[in-house]
């Protein structure tokens, strides 16, 4: 193949394309991961947010009873992994998971470690700050928001269980979202990428070919037959036609050529008459 003209010219163009197609798909898929996972996260703090804000009451009356009855009717929606609340010392009072109350939380475990790294616990937590991305027990990912409880003037003024005005943290609220759907969507595009991606390069590197073959390709096959019969004086009777008109240019000259050629060949083999010489 690479003997040829075709196969010299063909092969790197469709070498080419199809390195372009594929980083071109290999980006165009990581921006869309990139900001299908930056949508998540940011869904999962809205969440959070939710759930702070419609447990406040129940956590300014000190009702445990409606406070876990709001985060267990939260924890039944689909998708939702766990919900639990612990205290400032870390352990938990309120979770969707009955086996983990009172249990004392991992303090080096992955959404721990970003605020106790220090020998003094951080305080405050940027949105991404509070999203950490890990695989459960059962090996399937979740995405989980760590959201600081914090002491609000109504939590130190309140009467019924009042917290000092210098304690700026009261526990910590920890969501635990399935991934499942995000990660099936993500498959899904990028089946439907990869299948849109064959089909341009199906396409571009067919058409390049056809296009090639048309109009530079099969022309050159034809002057290199019309060159072989000038070589061998077997012209047609007619002047050659249909080609570019680069290349017609030259088949006309090649066959112009070959005629005066052709022509004085023919006189230098003509008898010619006996001349005598004098003596």
């Amino acid at each position: 193949m690479f003997k040829s003209l075709a196969g010299r010219a063909l092969v790197p163009v469709g070498i080419a394309v199809t390195g372009f197609v594929v980083v071109c798909f290999l980006l165009l898929y990581s921006a869309i991961k990139t900001i299908v996972d930056r949508d998540s996260a940011v869904n999962a703090t809205n969440l959070a947010d939710t759930v702070l804000k419609s447990a406040r009451y129940a956590m300014l009356k000190n009702d445990k009873d409606i406070l876990t009855t709001i985060i267990h009717n939260i924890g039944q929606q689909k998708g939702v992994e766990h919900i639990r609340i612990f205290d400032k010392k870390g352990v938990i009072n309120i979770s969707t998971r009955n086996e983990e109350l009172n249990r004392q939380v991992d303090k080096t475990a992955d959404g721990c470690i970003i605020c106790h790294a220090g020998q003094v616990p951080m305080t405050t937590l940027g949105k991404m700050e509070q999203v950490r991305i890990f695989k459960n027990g059962q090996g399937s990912d979740v995405i989980s928001i760590t959201a600081p409880i914090y002491n609000e003037p109504e939590c130190s003024n309140a009467s019924c269980h009042v917290h000092p005005a210098g304690q700026k943290v009261l526990g910590t609220l920890d969501i635990g979202l399935s991934r499942e759907a995000l990660l099936h969507s993500l498959a899904s595009i990028r089946i439907q990428m990869i299948t849109f991606t064959l089909m341009i390069l199906v396409l571009t590197v067919g058409g390049v070919t056809a296009l090639l073959l048309r109009s530079v390709f099969q022309p050159l096959q034809k002057l290199s037959k019309l060159a072989l019969q000038a070589e061998n004086s077997e012209l047609p009777a007619t002047p050659p036609a249909h080609f570019p008109r680069e290349l017609d240019r030259i088949a006309q000259s090649l066959y112009k050529l070959s005629q005066k050629s052709g022509s004085a060949s023919s006189r230098s083999k003509t008898p010619g008459r006996d001349v005598d010489l004098p003596k």
